[in-house]
């Protein structure tokens, strides 16, 4: 049930009745605790079948393109293929990912708000013809480049918090979207649709209100340039949260039955990414160093001073960090959260303790602060909700050695995957399967089909 995110092919550990998550993890621990106990990942496809399940009971007839960026791993992907999720693709390789899985064109939007002009050719060679702009200047390097590409104009959302102000920003206005219908009917260039994306950080669903009656706007001026506009793309922001999910789609329905009636002929789209994936994915670590700092160190927020003057405070360095699987702690706020492997006694004093990277970077800090019994090297840490972000993508890190990844699915899930796979007519190429919590070779491999 190894896979390596170089390999073509792939295996997925199938769940006897019973057996949970954390056997799996429990199995690949004693195993790398007895090899090279380097981190790996263990992904609960299963949870991707029932994301996909959650969206259509609330979110139907909205499709979903998966952003490729928030997770590329080859057993995600084909997953959600099988599904018939679309995608949305940010770069070249992406798209020849997802190509490479048989995906359709017509599934496929380029998404990437400065797109490289031999990356705009790679996708008019393609097919992939639907394509962002919030800009002249980007539209006609795309005008030169892609002579069939279809627009989404990306419109700029209100509601932005403090925490977002330093992040890049991209959407134009609604006065400029009439500057680049302009130009595009001059390039010949057609205009199909707008983008707009609220943050999952952002609290106030009043920002709908805004975003989806200046689409409308844009539909409408587009009317007087002759573009037949026929997709609407409200882009992601999806926490993962069913809550959540229940709560936008209430306050966008009644605006979307308003603005963009099923008569109207518009596809609403979406652009759910860590929504899919961040619970799938759990991650373990091992505790490759040890220090025990005298100097006194601040307790978590919340946690009540009682520590004595003489009390240590430990330092760990685990085998993954910011250049690696905790690369969004660098441009955004993640509040990693270790659970410790091994089991101790529930009144085992804690100590208060930091986690850092392999790389002995100052940047490379994971946990500031949190309370965790004495560990040793040697000793495994657990991160949940860490499927979003740098999985698939080349460390920055030189030395950094990828995890591991282990696909697992439940039975059950397997069949409303299958199911899942007749409706939507999709061939799975890539799917080998071994019996839960068993290391096979690939000479060992079987495959459900027969």
């Amino acid at each position: 049930m190894k896979g390596f995110l170089e390999d073509a092919n792939y295996s997925i550990g199938l769940l006897d009745e019973g057996a949970t998550l954390a056997d799996v993890i429990d199995n690949c621990i004693y195993e790398h605790t007895h090899t090279e106990k380097r981190a790996f990942y263990v992904g609960d496809l299963g949870k991707l079948v029932k994301k996909n399940i959650q969206w259509q009971n609330v979110m139907a007839p909205i499709k979903p393109f998966y952003p490729v960026k928030c997770n590329s791993t080859p057993g995600v992907l084909e997953i959600l293929g099988t599904l018939g999720v679309g995608f949305a693709c940010s770069s070249k390789s992406e798209m020849a990912l997802v190509q490479d899985l048989g995906i359709s064109p017509e599934n496929i939007i380029y998404t990437n708000p400065c797109k490289q002009a031999s990356q705009i050719k790679y996708a008019a060679k393609a097919g992939i013809n639907i394509m962002t702009c919030d800009n002249d200047v980007e539209l006609k390097k795309i005008a030169r480049n892609h002579p069939n590409a279809k627009l989404l104009l990306h419109i700029a959302t209100e509601g932005i918090t403090a925490d977002e102000e330093l992040n890049m920003k991209f959407g134009t206005t609604l006065k400029n979207c009439r500057h680049l219908m302009e130009c595009a009917k001059e390039l010949g260039v057609q205009v199909v649709g707008v983008k707009f994306h609220v943050s999952g950080s952002c609290k106030e669903l009043q920002t709908y209100i805004h975003a989806i009656s200046d689409a409308r706007c844009v539909f409408d001026m587009a009317e007087e340039f002759g573009f037949n506009m026929n997709v609407l793309d409200i882009g992601g922001g999806f926490t993962g949260s069913e809550l959540q999910l229940e709560e936008v789609n209430h306050f966008i329905r009644p605006l979307l039955e308003v603005y963009f009636p099923k008569e109207s002929g518009v596809n609403v789209i979406a652009e759910p990414g860590c929504y899919y994936v961040s619970s799938a994915f759990t991650l373990a670590v091992n505790i490759i160093a040890k220090k025990t700092v005298e100097c006194d160190k601040l307790l978590p927020p919340g946690v009540e001073q009682t520590r004595s003057d003489d009390e240590p405070v430990f330092t760990y360095y685990i085998n993954d960090g910011v250049y690696g699987s905790f690369a969004s702690k660098l441009s955004e706020k993640l509040n990693a959260i270790p659970e410790v492997h091994k089991k101790y006694k529930e009144d085992e004093p804690l100590f208060a303790s930091s986690l850092w990277g392999p790389s002995c970077d100052e940047l490379d800090q994971i946990v500031e602060n949190c309370l965790l019994p004495e560990l040793s090297v040697g000793d495994w840490l657990i991160f949940d909700n860490m499927g979003s972000g740098t999985l698939g993508e080349q460390s920055a890190f030189n030395d950094y050695q990828r995890p591991l990844i282990y696909y697992m699915m439940s039975f059950s899930d397997w069949d409303e995957m299958q199911d899942a796979a007749i409706a939507s007519d999709t061939l799975m190429k890539n799917f080998f399967f071994v019996p839960s919590c068993i290391q096979l070779g690939p000479e060992d491999r079987f495959s459900t089909a027969a």
